[in-house]
């Protein structure tokens, strides 16, 4: 994306930003340097309505001289339980604590953007909302600040945010209208049996028997119980139960992920989830208890708002295909209008490919630039009607 000389001039001042930030990671709700930091520096830049309606994370108000429309612009501060492998000289200060998910550029962005609103407060028509919000990573800060009336007394009427991307080339900005990011949720399944001595199994109920027919029926769900032309995901990746290796276990519980890009679908899952484990489980004398943690909804971009993204980026613009991973930005779109797109920071050339949670994640900070031009552009063009 070509980047106006007017954004340009904020360069060195996101470089510090973000490399101050990348050293001080802490994870969810628990950002309190990361916090006092982004309060200095907004204070700084002239601020004085900073509000704290959590324990970490900031809201800043910035009412314009003129009517206008009350938008919301968001960024996540909470890191990731990561031990860094990039070598930077500025890396993480925390032991095995990471921005990892590119949260501090994040972070750099919205300050770019909050330092250009203080230079050039005739920009600001109406009332324009920054959340700096704490943790994305879990278990969902975004509905927290909701729950805490942020919207509705603030009256927000629309939401932005971004996420750098790895996965497109640096300069692109890429969205989609519609669902972008599927809804998500965990699941647990526990099996109870009946232990016994491995030499007598006759006298027992094998919960790790039962546990893998429930798993392999489980994998079922996608494939027959949905639309093929409805994309869904279900995962497990962590088992255990047991005690010896001649013993019948008599518990055995697996922990999983779900996804899915639509509320029916999702709850197809849920509901073939509990009848499988259950009936399959007392096929083997067993029983079994399904917990779930619904987490986050769909990202469900508004149709009018990424077509002003389309006409902002121009020819940077990509669209992007949806992906299974998941954002709490979904959260504020259950209540107004929002719209979440992806920065490209791949670049080929430095060997910065490393995907989103990775150890070795890094990226070019004029790739932010991009971000901040873009919500300029917003903040003039949903005020022109």
């Amino acid at each position: 994306m070509k980047i106006e000389k007017a954004i340009q001039v904020y360069l060195p001042e996101v470089i510090r930003w973000r490399r101050e930030l990348h050293q001080i990671p802490e994870l969810g709700l628990e950002e309190f340097d990361t916090t006092a930091y982004l309060k200095r520096e907004l204070t700084q830049l002239g601020f004085t309505d900073i509000r704290q309606p959590l324990e970490t994370g900031l809201v800043v108000v910035v009412d314009g001289e003129h009517p206008g429309r009350t938008i919301a612009f968001r960024t996540d501060i909470d890191g990731l339980p990561v031990t860094e492998e990039t070598g930077v000289d500025f890396a993480s200060r925390h032991l095995g604590k990471m921005h990892a998910c590119g949260h501090d550029g994040h972070m750099a962005t919205l300050l770019g953007f909050a330092k250009f609103l203080a230079e050039h407060p005739e920009a600001v028509r109406g009332r324009v909302v920054l959340l700096f919000q704490p943790a994305e990573e879990g278990p969902g800060g975004a509905q927290l600040l909701i729950e805490a009336g942020v919207l509705s007394e603030l009256g927000v009427q629309q939401i932005i945010g971004l996420h750098v991307f790895p996965e497109f080339d640096s300069g692109v900005i890429a969205c989609r209208s519609g669902a972008m990011m599927a809804r998500n949720g965990e699941v647990t399944i526990t099996i109870r049996g009946l232990s016994a001595h491995g030499a007598q199994p006759q006298q027992g109920h094998d919960a790790i028997l039962a546990m893998s027919a429930v798993v392999q029926a489980l994998h079922t769900v996608v494939a027959r119980n949905l639309s093929p032309l409805e994309p869904a995901v279900l995962t497990f990746g962590k088992i255990y139960g047991g005690e010896a290796m001649n013993i019948i276990p008599g518990q055995v519980t697996i922990e999983g992920t779900m996804r899915a890009f639509s509320d029916p679908v999702y709850e197809t899952l849920v509901q073939r989830i509990e009848e499988i484990a259950a009936g399959v489980a007392a096929g083997y004398g067993c029983t079994a208890e399904v917990c779930f943690n619904h987490m986050y909804r769909v990202v469900d971009n508004d149709p009018q708002l990424a077509a002003v993204l389309a006409e902002i980026a121009g020819d940077s613009y990509q669209e992007t295909p949806p992906y299974m991973l998941a954002e709490d930005f979904s959260m504020y779109q259950q209540v107004v209008p929002g719209l979440f797109f992806f920065v490209g920071i791949r670049n080929e050339e430095k060997g910065w490919t490393h995907p989103l949670h990775s150890s070795r994640l890094q990226f070019d900070e004029a790739d932010l630039l991009g971000g901040i031009q873009c919500y300029r552009e917003f903040l003039q063009r949903l005020n022109e009607n």
